[in-house]
């Protein structure tokens, strides 16, 4: 080992006399270098080697010396460095990329196709890694030719990857552009093009239309022929080859939503009246007539494809237009009424979805049709009985338009949805209910709330009836509430607190009761609760307390309290006992 150690120290002396020799370093600093070189060459050589050691050697070497005197035996030692770890880590992608980071930012261009030929060789798998290689090859080296060998070996390792394709077609679009370019300069300078082939099919992206026939042989998505369409739309030489995609798209695609969905929004590109342009009502008659092209499209989609996908995405192009501002009434009024409209046929196929429905509501409350509402929201809970969302929304809409048999809506909800899900639903119908039921009517919703299988809904309604009593029977009323729940689980914390909180703001608090409140919480609680505990030594602190109880409180809450909770409770004691608390 000795040896090779030597060697590859031997092997470094002329660059460090070269770096003496321009005065860089003195000699005393480049003993220095080749006494740490020489430790890390060791380290290099170890029967068991980190990939540290590697990157600590690859930064000691990385100087930025005089480019041209200096620059080449160090880059072609940081190579070698990271050959050696590559070779010894080659599952690590990122240090190949780093290797490859490196030979980018020093201009080793040569260096940069053996690293990641070597690298594909041991990843063939990723198809990014092949993607990054040809588009080094194309922008970097400037060859198309080694691009597309790239991409035709990645697709022999994977034969249907939308992105290969997708980089693969962009790049002969590229290339196409290329040749016409130079073509074009040479021209320009009335050069003879006799010794240069420049072939018409190539020039008018003839490559390119092969790659687009292999990829959608194998790979028939309307979203992915579109894709490769919008590249294609990039290059002003591509008419005909969008045409044929165009072709393609609409006659071997049309049951997919998204090709009416694509061909119906190209309609607002399609060019407009010159002299209307000229003035606001001129230029919003124009959209007007645009968006009107747009929707003779969806509709030929729904009659031709009457699924949830075509309709959500006729219904989305008309939000969209409605959100757009405008300042000509008679446009915002035809947008509105034309989303109206598909929003009632789209319903009324039972093709809907969810949370349009809000939209909906939405669009009918602020323009005042109150009827239409009340309508739609009955009308949506029919259609998605058992969602908790829309059962909130349409009895939040009837709340607010004072309609309906709420009590008997609030039974049918909480009857069709699932009950783990139904808390929402009961805070709504506690809201309601407290403030258009007589108290009697209101107790018995919280007493069926409290019967609720489900924890999460029986604490709520422990803590809402508790402050509800309060609110409507005073102080008695909610000991009284108290007194009947704290035996009655599933309880929760806030239950104890909000009663503690009663107590202490009346007149004159009772401590005897606080520290009932507060001994029946921990019977609760007290295992992990260290707020708890805390809190009652401060009560006791208290000018109505008695600070003598504290040590005993502390003394049971270092006995009770588990885990992590015992460290926590010790620091805030001890913060509170340094008056930091």
């Amino acid at each position: 080992m000795a040896e090779i150690v030597q060697q590859r120290i031997e092997d470094r002396i002329p660059e460090l006399e070269q770096l003496e020799r321009v005065g860089l370093f003195t000699k005393k600093e480049v003993k220095s270098i080749v006494k740490r070189a020489t430790a890390l060459e060791y380290k290099l050589h170890r029967l068991i080697v980190n990939k540290e050691d590697f990157i600590a050697y690859i930064q000691h070497i990385h100087y930025q010396f005089k480019r041209e005197e200096i620059e080449f035996p160090i880059i072609h030692r940081i190579n070698s460095i990271f050959r050696r770890a590559t070779n010894k880590w080659k599952d690590d992608v990122q240090l190949w990329l780093s290797h490859v980071a490196f030979c980018k930012k020093w201009a080793t261009k040569g260096q940069i196709s053996k690293v990641f030929s070597a690298m594909l060789a041991i990843h063939p798998d990723k198809p990014a890694l092949w993607i990054m290689a040809a588009k080094n090859e194309l922008e970097d080296r400037n060859s198309s030719e080694s691009a597309r060998h790239l991409f035709l070996r990645a697709l022999r390792f994977h034969p249907e990857n939308k992105k290969v394709y997708q980089e693969y077609f962009r790049m002969e679009l590229l290339h196409c552009e290329k040749l016409r370019k130079q073509k074009k300069e040479l021209e320009m300078a009335e050069m003879d093009l006799g010794e240069y082939e420049f072939s018409a099919e190539i020039l008018s992206g003839k490559l390119a239309e092969v790659v687009y026939r292999d990829a959608t042989g194998k790979i028939k998505e309307a979203e992915f022929v579109i894709s490769l369409l919008n590249t294609a739309a990039i290059f002003d030489f591509t008419k005909e080859l969008q045409d044929s995609i165009l072709q393609d798209l609409q006659t071997n695609y049309t049951e997919e939503s998204l090709t009416w969905d694509f061909m119906a929004k190209r309609e607002l590109e399609a060019p407009g009246a010159g002299e209307e342009l000229q003035t606001a009502k001129g230029r919003a008659s124009d959209i007007n007539r645009r968006e009107e092209r747009c929707c003779q499209v969806y509709e030929e989609g729904v009659t031709s494809l009457n699924i949830e996908p075509m309709w959500t995405c006729y219904v989305t192009f008309c939000l969209e237009r409605l959100k757009r501002k405008t300042n000509v009434q008679e446009l915002k009024e035809n947008r509105q009424q034309r989303l109206l409209g598909v929003l009632q046929r789209a319903h009324n196929f039972s093709l809907l979805k969810e949370n349009y429905y809000k939209n909906w509501l939405q669009v009918l409350l602020s323009s005042g049709d109150a009827e239409g509402a009340a309508s739609v929201a009955t009308a949506a809970t029919e259609r998605y009985r058992q969602s908790v969302s829309v059962w909130s929304l349409s009895l939040q809409t009837l709340m607010q338009l004072g309609s309906g048999d709420m009590a008997r809506l609030f039974q049918d909800a909480l009857t069709h949805v699932n009950p783990k899900e139904s808390l929402p639903l009961w805070q709504l119908q506690v809201q309601w209910s407290t403030a258009n039921q007589s108290p009697e009517e209101t107790e018995a919703v919280f007493k069926r709330g409290l019967l609720s299988a489900v924890a999460a809904v029986a604490m709520e309604m422990k803590q809402r009836y508790l402050d509800w009593s309060y609110s409507s029977g005073g102080y008695k009323k909610s000991r009284k509430t108290f007194t009947s729940l704290q035996e009655n689980r599933p309880l929760s914390k806030a239950f104890f607190t909000r009663m503690i909180e009663i107590e202490k703001e009346q007149e004159t608090p009772k401590m005897n009761n606080l520290r009932d409140y507060y001994e029946r919480a921990l019977q609760e609680f007290g295992t992990t609760d260290d707020d708890l505990w805390l809190q009652y030594i401060q009560e006791e602190l208290r000018p109505s307390g008695q600070p003598e109880n504290c040590g005993k409180i502390h003394w049971r809450a270092m006995k009770f309290l588990e885990g992590e909770s015992v460290e926590r409770f010790t620091s805030k004691y001890t913060l509170l006992q340094t008056g930091h608390l």
